[in-house]
């Protein structure tokens, strides 16, 4: 079909180009024309391959003639064309992953992977999943395809971040229902209790029980509404950030509220903001929220009556933010996760305090969302300093 449709389309233009010279008094001028388009005509048609003998062929359907290395460049995967059990090809990202020395390797020795060459021994079209390849924790998903008599394509779909995200979910879901869980098995218990302890002597152990329920039922209250604040922050986190904000003023309202709701003493919490501080492009719920969740983090694991401190002060073109605490500290290896949902240093003394695991979850995605910086320090018996870095705006608002 394809070389039938060359021929008609030469033909076309042979009587165009006859038709013009015709038209314009050379007689002798159109047979010429005619001639040397019928022998370009005939070349083309002879250097046309037989019709349905095109080098890329998919499930038996003739596609378009490409040559063997402009195959793999049309997708970003890692893609290696076999030729039998050597490769011929590799596209930049199978490059990156297996190493420039690849081409012209027989594949077993190049990819190194049993599951691999199981599954290429084979004639089978479906996908494989790969563990392993390019590190213990990568997974790829795998798909060899013939493309031409003798040669194979095989491309390497990049998984890894779709299973973390996954494995995300489920923690989250788990670890949810986890902690809404243990406050509601707590007052239904209490509440079967009650329903039997209805006698007047019985009043202390009434309003004993009652306190406790209230208690778990505003910490399932506190979950709910964290769940709430941390899917709001990440349901926002590409939308712009126009509003210039003074950092300063928000973070003594938010230490003022806080001092009189949990009756500090004076001086417990500070504020320590530079002169002529930055702006930054924020929100600004979410800063204080921001401020807020630090705040209470360092009271609650904080020595009692030791000081708090807010210190404000400009680095470059940041605006640098420290919540500084006295307390017992966070061994080394914790760092890392302190961001993570629902991770506790000390579960115990986490859900005793009212925390719910998710304050400095929010405060990372805050932070992220203002394209700032989360920077923690802590020295066991010492304390923890929780940096904030957000990008400062050129010019200062006016007082």
């Amino acid at each position: 079909m394809q070389s039938s449709r060359v021929a008609i389309t030469f033909a076309i233009l042979i009587l165009i180009a006859a038709g013009a010279a015709l038209a314009i008094g050379h007689p002798g001028f159109a047979i010429t024309i005619a001639v040397a388009s019928a022998a370009g005509a005939f070349a083309v048609w002879m250097s046309l391959p037989p019709d349905g003998q095109n080098l890329v062929e998919t499930s038996g359907e003739t596609e378009a003639t490409l040559p063997l290395p402009a195959v793999v460049t049309l997708t970003d995967d890692a893609a290696i064309i076999l030729d039998g059990n050597r490769i011929a090809h590799a596209n930049a990202a199978a490059l990156a992953l297996f190493g420039p020395h690849i081409e012209d390797e027989d594949y077993r020795l190049a990819i190194r992977h049993p599951a691999v060459t199981d599954y290429l021994a084979t004639e089978t079209t479906e996908p494989l999943d790969v563990i392993g390849i390019g590190g213990s924790d990568r997974r790829f998903l795998l798909h060899a395809l013939t493309i031409a008599p003798g040669y194979r394509m095989l491309r390497l779909a990049d998984r890894t971040q779709a299973h973390v995200t996954d494995q995300m979910r489920t923690d989250f879901v788990a670890n949810a229902s986890h902690e809404l869980r243990t406050p509601l098995a707590t007052i239904l218990g209490f509440i079967e209790t009650l329903q039997d302890a209805n006698r007047p002597e019985e009043a202390a152990v009434r309003a004993r029980f009652l306190g406790i329920m209230l208690g778990e039922a505003r910490r399932m209250r506190q979950l709910v509404d964290d769940l709430l604040s941390l899917s709001r922050v990440e349901a926002d986190r590409f939308s712009p950030l126009r509003e210039p904000l003074a950092v300063g003023p928000i973070a003594e309202e938010v230490a003022a509220t806080i001092a009189t709701a949990e009756a500090l003493p004076p001086k417990r919490l500070t504020v320590n903001a530079a002169p002529n501080l930055p702006p930054v492009a924020g929100d600004r719920a979410q800063i204080s929220q921001l401020l807020h969740n630090l705040i209470s983090n360092a009271l609650k694991y904080g020595r009692a009556d030791t000081p708090i401190r807010i210190d404000l002060a400009r680095e470059a073109n940041e605006l640098r933010l420290d919540v500084i605490d006295q307390g017992d500290g966070i061994p080394p290896e914790h760092l890392p996760r302190l961001t993570e949902r629902f991770y506790r240093v000390d579960p115990g003394r986490s859900r005793a305090g009212g925390g719910t695991g998710l304050g400095l979850a929010i405060v990372k995605h805050i932070v992220e969302r203002h394209r700032g910086r989360l920077e923690i320090d802590s020295t066991v018996g010492v304390g923890t300093r929780f940096r904030i870095r957000l990008p400062a705006l050129s010019e200062p608002l006016s007082s």
